[in-house]
């Protein structure tokens, strides 16, 4: 009977054994798959075609839980299109809208509010972080301290340089693998190879450590901007009156409200966007850094702070990304001559938009009811937001016809434009001409300008909306057409909606809507609009199009 119970035992470990075997070989082969799987995304598939993929698939997504979530009890649900609308509009933080958005439920909106978080610009940069550690094959090793590497081999009695400032030069970029490799004292193939991994090794963590800052600087602006909102929306009676009147729960409007404004989404749970809270400064106030540094402001506001964390904790990978700031392939991450001038130009853009838009509407009827200081702080709201954001103050189409031509100039323009002298330009040239490729596809050399383009979506939907151009022209008019797809394609979310008193014709049937003016247009119009919002999102892969085009 022993001897049963002992072989029983035995077989018993055996099988244990075996299965910790296989199931340590599953999950290896599981992680190799996973790397194989991201290594080729890296590597073999261009990144125009990934993010095409990321933004569609989160779309159909969000469309399908959308779908399956119930609206607002006492509300009709938003037909199929509609909904898919919302959900392409959240994803690519364009706040373009269909449909009034107190039609959706707190589930709806917290959908919503995913989808923009993870949209969001900065958001996806972090995963493009992720996807380029991968480029290394396997974690370099990284024994603590290049000094202890370098000195190791020789290096430090052989060159007049002691072991410190060859870790600085290191560190800073300036020895290169060819200045090291042509010196004499290094006769050895394998010093070589080392200092390469090394070198290799602290590109590995200056990587990581730009990753986890990215997530840090997500979090804590997320943290303190929501705290901050629902703060102030809980002491000030007026804000917290209108959400209760509204049906909206405080935590989802303030967190809902902080991640679309860093986004630059747009969307706000109320159907009037922030009119309804346009007497309320303090909040205005609130959202107006946010909408900065979470676009136009990020890379200058990215830079700083990674000054800021060199000086205090005096690591190297700080001061390798700041020094190496082309080689991380961060496209946010800028010199510092260029941050500074990217900050003044986005301030200088600001102040113009500001005295145009004071001088022109001081005293209209856009700004009735309205003291002078929330006059002041509505302007500066109001002109920030003409840049990406999308949130408005005042009803868009009682502006005047310059500053709405004005409007759709600042969203023309790309995140990052910026005045920068002709000999700066000449060094970043320099510095980026090396990471272009010589030749270029056929594809590239036809490709159409992105006014080309712009133009071309207008004549589209022309064509599309030319029987309500003919019935209904103060709605449905080039410029007000023109509007909705510049702000679409840059990603804002202007509307100047739509109007009954507009109509030629009073019909009983028509009753306004809060909803964006596409929502009045026809199923067709909405898909083109659709392509609009997804061709803007991804208008960085083609800013260098259509230079085969001479107009001359």
């Amino acid at each position: 009977m022993s001897n049963t119970i002992i072989c029983f035992g035995r077989k018993l470990e055996h099988f244990s054994s075996t299965s910790r075997s296989k199931l340590s070989c599953f999950n290896q082969s599981y992680r190799g798959l996973i790397s194989t799987c991201f290594r080729f995304l890296v590597f073999r598939v261009n990144p125009f075609w990934v993010q095409l993929a990321y933004f569609i698939v989160l779309s159909l997504v969000g469309f399908g839980a959308l779908k399956m979530s119930k609206p607002k009890s006492g509300s009709v649900s938003p037909k199929n299109i509609d909904l898919f609308f919302t959900s392409v509009s959240a994803t690519t933080v364009s706040s373009m809208s269909t449909v009034e958005m107190e039609v959706f439920s707190n589930t709806q909106l917290i959908i919503i509010t995913i989808l923009m978080l993870v949209g969001g610009e900065v958001f996806t940069s972090m995963l493009g972080l992720l996807l380029g550690r991968f480029r290394f094959e396997t974690p370099p090793s990284f024994d603590g301290d290049i000094v202890n590497s370098i000195s190791n081999r020789g290096l430090q009695s052989d060159y007049s340089l002691t072991s410190k400032n060859i870790a600085q030069e290191v560190e800073l970029g300036r020895i290169t693998f060819s200045a090291l490799a042509n010196e004499k004292p290094i006769n050895d193939l394998e010093s070589n190879k080392n200092l390469t991994s090394d070198i290799k090794s602290l590109k590995y963590k200056a990587t990581r450590c730009l990753g986890y800052l990215v997530f840090g600087y997500l979090l804590v602006v997320h943290a303190v901007g929501s705290s901050l909102v629902s703060m102030y929306v809980s002491l000030v009676s007026s804000a917290r009156k209108t959400l209760k009147t509204k049906g909206i729960d405080i935590r989802t409007f303030s967190f809902f409200t902080v991640v679309s404004t860093f986004a630059n989404c747009g969307f706000v749970p109320t159907n009037e966007n922030m009119i309804v809270f346009k007497k309320n400064s303090g909040l205005l106030l609130l959202l107006i850094p946010q909408i900065l540094i979470g676009n136009t402001l990020y890379p200058a506001c990215l830079r700083a702070l990674i000054w800021v964390l060199d000086k205090m904790t005096k690591k190297v990978e700080f001061s390798y990304i700041l020094k190496n700031w082309k080689e991380m392939g961060y496209s946010h991450l800028l010199s510092s001559v260029h941050s500074c001038f990217l900050a003044a130009t986005v301030f200088g853009l600001t102040l113009v938009q500001f005295i145009l838009f004071c001088s022109m509407e001081w005293n209209s009827e856009t700004m009735d009811g309205f003291s002078s200081y929330q006059k002041v702080v509505g302007s500066l709201f109001q002109v920030v937001n003409s840049r990406y954001a999308g949130e408005s103050v005042v009803d868009l189409s009682t502006i005047s016809s310059a500053i709405l031509v004005l409007f759709v100039v600042m969203m023309y323009l790309p995140p990052y434009t910026s005045f920068l002298p002709t000999k700066y330009q000449k060094k970043e040239i320099e510095k980026g001409s090396q990471n272009e490729s010589a030749g270029k596809s056929i594809l590239d050399c036809v490709l159409f300008s992105q006014l080309s383009y712009l133009a071309i979506f207008i004549i589209l939907i022309c064509i599309s909306e030319r029987q309500k151009l003919k019935e209904d022209p103060l709605n449905f008019n080039v410029l007000n057409i023109t509007i909705e797809v510049v702000s679409a394609y840059g990603n804002v979310g202007f509307s100047t909606g739509y109007s009954c008193k507009r109509r030629l014709k009073g019909e009983q049937w028509c009753t306004d809507s809060c909803a964006g003016f596409a929502g009045r247009w026809s199923n067709t119009g909405k898909f083109i609009l659709i392509v609009v919002m997804f061709f803007g999102r991804l208008k960085n892969f083609s800013f260098k199009c259509g230079k085969a085009w001479k107009l001359s």
